[in-house]
């Protein structure tokens, strides 16, 4: 896909996302790693329902701005998720609502925050992970990222919202779409006791599907 391409795929995602409620005013922002390995990026303080594909940021490999308006400050968030995963591609990170309520719930597991509740929410989310809270643009975010080792492609900031790593745009807005619904259920049921998924249950769709996940998500 040509660059031209790219650019209009991170607005049609950007704004489908916005005009869905799952990224409030100017919050949120997209990256797509290019074959020269720079990146496209949403621009700071841009809404994603309103993203123009010709001042999308443009940084080269070492994150200097080659075109476009000043990015993100997230980009650490996002550096350090593209170093630790090597397949990532993509990357979303939104403020969406019943996401970051979990985040802030006092009896989540922080290497996976969210129990095996469908098996939709494993085939594209994975497990999920949370990282403590940081100021948002924190360069000290990066670390608690590299500190997971690669072994999330989904990760939730407490009290401010998921970053979801794809090997394409398309995979990492669904993953983080899977992510806010599944977040949504378990608000909606907990204190009810609901059924999870069993280890058995789990199992099947690791080996069936080759899902890569860390060994304590299987424990839930």
């Amino acid at each position: 896909m040509s660059e031209s391409a790219l650019r209009e795929a991170i607005c049609r995602f950007g704004r489908s996302l916005f005009e869905r409620g799952l990224t409030p005013g100017s919050s949120g922002n997209i990256s797509l790693r290019l074959d020269d390995g720079g990146w496209l990026v949403t621009p700071t303080n841009a809404s994603l329902g309103f993203l123009d594909p010709a001042r999308i940021s443009r940084l080269d490999r070492d994150g200097k701005l080659l075109s476009g308006d000043k990015p993100t400050k997230e980009i650490p968030l996002h550096g350090a998720l593209y170093d630790s995963r090597s397949s990532a591609r993509a990357i979303v990170h939104l403020h969406s609502t019943h996401a970051v309520a979990v985040s802030m719930l006092p009896e989540i597991d922080p290497r996976a925050v969210l129990p095996p509740l469908t098996p939709y929410s494993l085939m594209r989310a994975g497990a999920v992970a949370l990282v403590p809270y940081f100021r948002p643009g924190d360069p000290a975010v990066a670390d608690a990222i590299r500190g997971l080792a690669g072994q999330y492609s989904s990760v939730l900031l407490a009290n401010h919202g998921p970053v979801v790593a794809g090997d394409t745009l398309e995979a990492a807005v669904f993953a983080t779409e899977e992510l806010e619904e599944t977040a949504k259920l378990y608000l909606l049921l907990r204190n009810l006791n609901p059924r999870h998924l069993t280890p058995a249950q789990v199992q099947d769709l690791v080996t069936h599907f080759g899902l890569t996940l860390p060994e304590h998500a299987h424990e839930h």
